[in-house]
């Protein structure tokens, strides 16, 4: 019961995140990779040859912006899109080098196809949220009391962004500060973070339909604040351990998965841990906080009509 009576507090440390986050998009934004917005990318193993020299040699060729970013065994340059006579040039001069340094893959995206791809990419997003705001909205349309079935749907889609801009806002930060990059696994963690986030947040909401049900069939009349309230102390510990077992595979993916699941592994640990925090701290008590501000509504439309 003390996240419900706290409630105004735990809303607000979400309303600050969410509001950080959309700060941070909005000065400094996504880091778009070349998945976004066309160009090649060259992954080279590095053998002995040091960071520097792979730099010097790349931008002897390379006029444009290069990008270098570490693997286990050597570095994967990012850059504009090259003409195929270029990549050859630039593959020659890497193998030069040493002769334990070699290329091992190179991948052309144009600009077309990056456009594509952000446009498919927004768009699952979208109907993924559409379609989970539907279902819930169809699974309680029994529960019309106090709150209609439509909040429920409306406080899911809260939670979802909540979910989603935490881990976004994070991300412009680091590719301000840290140049990391968003590519289509971004994409694909945060339809994930999606999923489990709905997942937890209707754990919840399922238990105080069921507990809405016992007390409308044995008649009895319980605030819906202490209904939340105790469905939230039945849920506790099925949410806390699911999400905790879930963090912990996340941070071995994160630290012994490789430098290719590395950042789809950091997304998915902070949307994990937001979507947690959310299901408990944030879903419910705004639950109640809408259900107070209905019921302030219609007592005073009862005023105003005696």
């Amino acid at each position: 019961m003390f996240v419900i009576q706290y409630r105004t507090i735990f809303v607000s440390i979400s309303a600050v995140l969410i509001l950080g986050s959309v700060i941070a998009l909005g000065v400094w934004g996504l880091k778009p990779a070349i998945d976004f917005t066309g160009g090649s990318l060259i992954e080279v193993s590095q053998g002995d040859a040091s960071k520097e020299d792979i730099t010097a040699v790349v931008e002897e060729i390379i006029t444009e912006t290069v990008a270098l970013r570490s693997t286990d065994d050597g570095f994967i340059i990012r850059t504009k899109e090259l003409a195929p006579d270029v990549v050859a040039e630039v593959e020659t001069a890497i193998t030069n080098i040493s002769e334990s340094t070699s290329v091992l893959r190179v991948s052309t995206i144009g600009p077309s196809l990056g456009d594509e791809l952000f446009t498919k990419a927004l768009i699952a997003l979208l109907l993924v949220a559409l379609g989970i705001i539907i279902f819930i909205a169809i699974a309680f349309w029994k529960v019309s009391k106090p709150v209609s079935s439509w909040v429920y749907g409306l406080v899911t889609l809260g939670t979802l962004a909540h979910d989603v801009l935490i881990p976004a806002g994070v991300f412009a930060l680091l590719g301000a500060f840290a140049g990391l990059e968003v590519d289509a696994l971004f994409v694909v963690a945060l339809l994930t973070v999606l999923g489990y986030s709905v997942n937890d947040t209707i754990v919840v909401f399922d238990r105080v339909r069921e507990n809405l049900k016992v007390n409308r069939e044995n008649e009895k009349d319980e605030p819906f604040e202490n209904v939340v309230g105790r469905s939230l102390t039945q849920t506790y510990t099925r949410s806390i351990n699911t999400s905790l077992t879930t963090i912990v595979v996340l941070l071995a993916l994160f630290f012994f998965g490789g430098s290719a699941t590395e950042d789809f592994a950091l997304v998915l640990i902070i949307g994990v841990a937001a979507g947690a925090y959310s299901s408990i701290f944030f879903a419910s008590p705004l639950l109640v906080m809408i259900s107070h501000l209905g019921s302030k509504t219609n007592a005073d439309t009862k005023k105003k009509t005696q």
